[in-house]
């Protein structure tokens, strides 16, 4: 696949869902934007990539490779149901789901990466904060 300037527009939507997994989608835009030529950004992996990741039982270095040969998303959804069990797929959504804004809201690091934080509701689910967070950061002046 080719390589991804996440400068210019976000990654997929964590909540967009690609072979039956959220943060899929958008762990391969993020590992795109790794590749030759792309640019990262703010974003980074560590966080709910590397948990959806480490509930698959995938290395990021894996999932990278399989990212830089790919043609579509299609080969790499084929790939992880090959190197996973797609039996708990539902199971690591949920988790994915569970962090809320509470869970971080004391943390002066994650309110300054994350300001969009502060005006939610402490219940606000942390993968829904980061679409809106796309939004802002992305919004046309």
């Amino acid at each position: 696949m080719d390589a991804l300037d996440l400068t210019n527009r976000p990654p997929r939507s964590p909540n967009e869902r690609l072979g039956g997994l959220i943060m899929l989608a958008r762990t391969i835009d993020k590992l795109r934007a790794t590749l030759p030529g792309g640019n990262l950004g703010s974003y980074q992996i560590p966080g709910f990539s590397v948990r959806l990741m480490s509930g698959l039982g995938i290395e990021e270095s894996a999932l990278r490779d399989e990212v830089a040969g790919a043609s579509s998303d299609d080969e790499i959804v084929a790939w992880v149901r090959e190197h996973s069990d797609p039996s708990r797929y539902e199971e690591i959504n949920a988790i994915l789901r569970q962090r809320r804004i509470a869970d971080r809201i004391d943390d002066p690091e994650f309110v300054a990466k994350y300001p969009v934080a502060a005006s939610l509701p402490r219940e606000t689910p942390l993968i829904e904060m980061l679409d809106l967070d796309d939004r802002a950061s992305f919004a046309k002046p």
